[in-house]
């Protein structure tokens, strides 16, 4: 069964309709027997970007150019752009190609609109609050994760990074898990936070947040990756544009 689709599926080995729909729906079934437990990664971020690299090559055929594997060697590299673009003037390889994307992209939104439709349910059990007053700099501080029974608080600092996406700066959550502590009435989210700042100097007034799940979920597959996106919406939101410059 085909765990994981590779990034250049469309392009890599066999170019055949019927071999790269087996390929697919092999892969789409363990996307299938994922969500069916609710767990939503790594799949559901892999689906989102094989959909919207078939979209971008669907419309811009140049780009199948750069996809397919480059397995001249160095001796006949001269040779390459020649190759390639006899592949591409090879109108039985494009039309196989064109078909293959036409059943699959279909296939890969249907999957997509199921794993965002679990993605919206789990978001909207869980919810984001603010352990403490918040300080003007926020992209440092503690997230504090808890889930059904609600005994066991895991802890995780995290940073805001930046990468480029495209033409765009987007952001990112890096997190450290630093351990799991009782939650009781003798030791509440504000005492931890204060221990943290105890035991961790270089952040003396940091930011602290609690993501508190209603349901209990996959936790690495599903909650945690939903909680990191649940944070960093929060602090895009509250963030002025500025303070990224």
């Amino acid at each position: 069964m085909e765990k994981r689709l590779q990034d250049n599926w469309l392009t890599e080995g066999l170019i055949d309709f019927e071999y790269k729909k087996y390929m697919l729906l092999a892969y789409l079934k363990s996307v299938r027997d994922s969500f069916s437990k609710v767990e939503l990664y790594p799949h559901l971020a892999d689906i989102v970007f094989h959909y919207r690299n078939l979209i971008a090559l669907q419309s811009n055929k140049s780009l199948i150019v750069e996809n397919f594997p480059k397995e001249l060697s160095r001796e006949k590299l001269q040779q390459l752009e020649i190759s390639y673009r006899k592949i591409i003037q090879d109108d039985a390889v494009m039309r196989e190609i064109e078909a293959i994307m036409e059943f699959a992209i279909p296939q890969l939104r249907g999957h997509l609109e199921e794993g965002s439709s679990i993605y919206e349910f789990v978001e909207s059990k869980c919810e984001l609050s603010s352990v403490g007053v918040v300080p003007l700099y926020a992209r440092e501080g503690y997230m504090f994760m808890t889930q059904p029974p609600e005994t066991e608080t895991n802890i995780y600092r995290y940073q805001v990074t930046m990468f480029q996406s495209g033409q765009e700066p987007m952001r990112g959550l890096q997190t450290t898990f630093i351990g799991t502590t009782v939650y009781n009435l003798a030791n509440t989210y504000e005492s931890i936070k204060m221990d943290l700042v105890k035991r961790y100097t270089d952040l003396p007034n940091p930011a602290a947040f609690l993501v508190l799940s209603k349901i209990r979920f996959p936790y690495q597959e599903t909650l945690v990756p939903v909680a990191k996106r649940l944070l960093i919406k929060y602090l895009s939101q509250s963030e002025q544009p500025t303070t990224f410059s």
